[in-house]
């Protein structure tokens, strides 16, 4: 095990570094040296400092910086000792902390390691770092979040905040101390692409958490504050500029929809942070408008700093590759020289124009081999590709935080929009005759409804469900983040898809991935990922003609849920709750191991590479 030293660099704001080395002494720091490095403090520091006999103290004549001060700290360290370093506004409130950043840096080309920092309000302040080479102007990632144990998994990052740092001294050796360019800001990130470039990784420990108060010990003013930051943000994009800007292999346009609350909305998002990450440079633009089937302007703001800079970016008029994702009757928006049209639907086939617009493209993505064999079928002459979606495991897995029944009851959870497709009516009528009020068990409804002529209320009093049923609750068009639907899954023990349906099902995978047993309609894209192994299929009786409002589906059909089976699995999932959770395991792993938006837009890279974009 190599020796480790912890750096504490403090100036004044005594009660700060007090409540720092207070909290890091009741952790298990091993034979793990602490030194104080006092940089230039004018207050109590220097002396309360002299009253610990456990902590070595450097003691500078002036303030340094940020820079200076932990250069200082690491040359009065053993040069073949390991560095931690730390914030003095930081508070320890995880025992094994040490321990486990150690075990995170043994691997051999891992050579820096930061952790989850959050808020003294208990909201997320940092699982990594990124800056887009657009603005320069760096990231924490996840910062702001409620707290929900995202991020909990060990993860490559571009970097972390040197509020806490543990550096291997391998780095040291081979690429030295911090830059002196900078006085303070930008000299963290630019360390950690110092050290990708020696061949060492970058890594956020996820099993730790530490409490930052950050910029507790600042009393610059903002003035000063910024002129800083600026003076070491220009200096950052004179080293890494050119060099981040390189780190596109590609460039595609992606036609779509971004800041609504729909699904092509939503795995648009996740679509476009994933390509980034693989190196794509994507531009966007908004697919609908005045003259579409969606006429309807898009929100300009989508309050995620990365999609806001993808949208800022300009469009040549003639892009090289253009991806339309959404609606097939829009795909003669393309602008691309080379176009793919990106689109899906619940049915057996697709409407006559979505298919002469897609053989207007170069080739079409669809999500699963269920659309790819109806489109063809329906007419399809270019090629086409299954573009899988996927589900992000940062913030869907088994450790997400739950608040479980206070009532101690059962709970079938189930999300959808009130509409024939979702086929609701089958759902409460196969629970409510099923169990009985007298049983410890509930059905969750979350219940969105966009039509205002539909009476919902109304629409469950004609069911006529029977008062010493199965118990049911309902959340009527209620919001909620998306990051945060994690905690509403692991809070319920099994969910429960059941339509006629699906162009994809990302609430169903997203429930997986957390673990949830579920029980979903054996039919259409829910086969790609749906089997015994990882869930419980319901079988359906045939297909029936499709009939809703929607006019794409004239002429097509969809599945029928068989109501004994759907009213048998529930039962089954209720009384072998073993079971049940052996097999939500096994799709949490699955989904984790090969249902990801890294997946999914690694197969995109392919197609781009393929095509040359």
């Amino acid at each position: 095990m190599p020796k480790t030293t912890l750096i504490v660099l403090a100036w004044n704001r005594w009660d700060l570094t007090e409540r720092c080395l207070r909290t890091l002494q009741a952790t298990d720091l091993g034979d793990a040296e602490v030194l104080v490095v006092d940089n230039g403090s004018t207050d109590e520091t220097p002396y309360r400092l002299a009253e610990l006999p456990w902590v070595r103290v450097l003691s500078l004549a002036e303030n340094r910086g940020f820079v200076r001060g932990n250069n200082a700290g690491i040359a009065a360290a053993d040069p073949a000792s390991d560095i931690v370093l730390l914030n003095n506004d930081l508070v320890f409130t995880q025992r094994d902390w040490l321990p486990r950043l150690r075990a995170c840096a043994a691997a051999a080309d891992v050579g820096i390691v930061g952790c989850r920092l959050v808020f003294p309000d208990g909201r997320l302040l940092h699982a990594g770092t990124y800056i887009l080479p657009d603005t320069m102007w760096g990231q924490q990632i996840g910062s702001l979040e409620k707290d929900v144990r995202q991020y909990t998994r060990d993860r490559d990052v571009e970097g972390i905040v040197f509020a806490c740092a543990y550096i291997r001294h391998e780095v040291i050796e081979r690429i030295g101390g911090l830059a002196l360019d900078f006085e303070s800001y930008f000299e963290d990130t630019d360390y950690c692409l110092r050290a990708r470039e020696a061949g060492f990784r970058t890594v956020v420990c996820g099993g730790v958490t530490l409490v930052h108060d950050e910029h507790g010990s600042t009393q610059k003013d903002s003035k000063e504050l910024m002129r800083i930051f600026q003076g070491s943000r220009d200096i950052f994009r004179r080293k890494w500029g050119t060099k981040l800007e390189g780190r596109y292999r590609r460039e595609v346009l992606w036609q779509s929809i971004l800041n609504f609350p729909s699904g092509y909305a939503m795995s648009c998002r996740e679509l476009l942070r994933a390509l980034e990450d693989e190196g794509v440079r994507v531009l966007y633009r908004y697919l609908y408008g005045p003259r579409t089937v969606f006429p309807v302007p898009e929100p300009e703001e989508s309050h995620d700093y990365r999609l806001d800079v993808i949208r800022a970016r300009r469009v040549p008029k003639r892009p090289g590759v253009a991806v339309v994702y959404g609606q097939g009757d829009c795909f003669r928006s393309n602008r691309g020289r080379y176009k793919v049209g990106f689109t899906m639907l619940e049915v057996d086939g697709f409407p006559a124009d979505w298919v002469r617009q897609a053989n207007a493209m170069d080739e079409v993505w669809v999500p699963s081999a269920f659309n790819r064999d109806g489109i063809l079928r329906c007419g399809l002459r270019k090629p086409v590709h299954v573009i899988h979606l996927g589900v992000d495991p940062n913030y869907f897995h088994p450790g997400v935080a739950a608040w479980p029944n206070p009532a101690g009851e059962f709970v079938f959870l189930s999300l959808f929009e009130w509409g024939e497709r979702k086929e609701p009516w089958l759902l409460l009528k196969a629970f409510n005759e099923e169990f009985s009020a007298r049983e410890p068990v509930r059905l969750l409804c979350k219940i969105m409804n966009r039509d205002p002529q539909v009476k919902l209320k109304e629409e469950i009093r004609c069911l006529r469900l029977r008062e010493s049923g199965g118990r049911i609750s309902y959340l009527f068009n209620l919001e909620f983040a998306h990051y945060q639907l994690g905690a509403l899954y692991r809070s319920a023990d099994c969910f429960m898809a059941v339509s006629r349906g699906e162009g994809w099902d990302m609430p169903l995978m997203e429930a997986m991935a957390c673990g949830l047993p579920a029980i979903a309609t054996d039919w259409g894209a829910h086969q790609e990922f749906v089997h015994s192994g990882v869930a419980y299929p319901l079988p359906v009786r045939g297909v029936v003609p499709a009939v809703a409002k929607c006019p794409y589906y004239d002429g097509f059909s969809w599945a029928d849920p068989d109501p004994d089976e759907l009213r048998r699995l529930m039962r089954h999932v209720y009384e072998n709750r073993e079971e049940a959770r052996a097999r939500g395991q096994a799709a949490a792993s699955e989904m984790a191991a090969s249902w990801t938006w890294r997946h999914a837009a690694r197969r995109i890279v392919e197609r781009l590479d393929a095509i040359g974009a």
